[in-house]
């Protein structure tokens, strides 16, 4: 074998050499990505389930909330409507009650008590409305007196107290203005009087100075209140 031949083969197998460890060094580098991909494919496999548990968990919690909110708006809905129940059966009671203080006033001696007052009242009527329903100047009036030149307005109330008095002075002012305005031409004169089964003693003198009669039930009884010295029916 020649020299050039000898160093031909030793640069042939030099090369063949270096192409192995360049191949060996690219296995290297391809073991080394797939391991790393694995490991971020792991990682990857790992977050996931880890935000479906934390999702899953999310959901059962955002759930049992929602059943124990919607639990709960049910109990308020029973507890609303058990009030509600009461609640009508107390107005049902209350108007009942104040139904019949008209009813004892009207087949009572009201009417004389009032006739002994000057008043010659003959004609009487009940829950006697006025204005246009649903409209601030419209009302209604519990028991009505007429005599002629003069009406009496009563309000009753189970309990009476000074708010019902000022509202009973604004209904006697409203029902002035409704008068006029239909230009009937009616020059009556219109008192007031309020009643009721309770009435503190500050009540009774709050609607005397403002020139109301009270009127105070007692079982079956009803008495107007004697009226102070120097008293004097606010006329509308």
């Amino acid at each position: 074998m020649s020299t050039e031949t000898l160093a031909e083969v030793t640069q042939s197998i030099r090369e063949i050499r270096e192409t192995l460890l360049e191949n060996g060094k690219w296995r290297a580098e391809a073991d080394r990505q797939i391991i790393e991909w694995k490991a971020e494919r792991a990682e990857a496999d790992r977050r996931y389930d880890q935000l479906m548990e934390e999702s899953r968990r999310e959901y059962n919690r955002q759930a049992e909330e929602y059943n124990r909110n919607f639990n709960e708006l049910i109990e308020q809905s029973k507890e609303t409507d058990r009030r509600m129940k009461e609640t009508d059966k107390r107005v049902g009671s209350l108007g009942s009650r104040i139904g019949q203080i008209v009813e004892n006033m009207v087949y009572g001696d009201i009417m004389s008590q009032f006739r002994e007052l000057g008043y010659k009242v003959s004609a009487r009527s009940q829950n006697k409305e006025f204005g246009e329903e649903g409209t601030s100047e419209s009302g209604e009036i519990d028991l009505l007196l007429e005599d002629g030149d003069v009406a009496i307005l009563i309000e009753a109330k189970t309990t009476l107290k000074t708010d019902h008095v000022r509202e009973h002075v604004e209904r006697l002012e409203k029902y002035r203005r409704y008068i006029d305005s239909g230009n009937s031409g009616e020059k009556r004169r219109y008192i007031g009087a309020v009643a009721g089964t309770v009435v503190a003693s500050n009540v009774i003198e709050f609607a005397h100075s403002n020139g109301l009669y009270v009127i105070i039930q007692s079982a079956r009884d009803v008495k107007i209140v004697e009226t102070p010295e120097g008293f004097k029916a606010k006329e509308w």
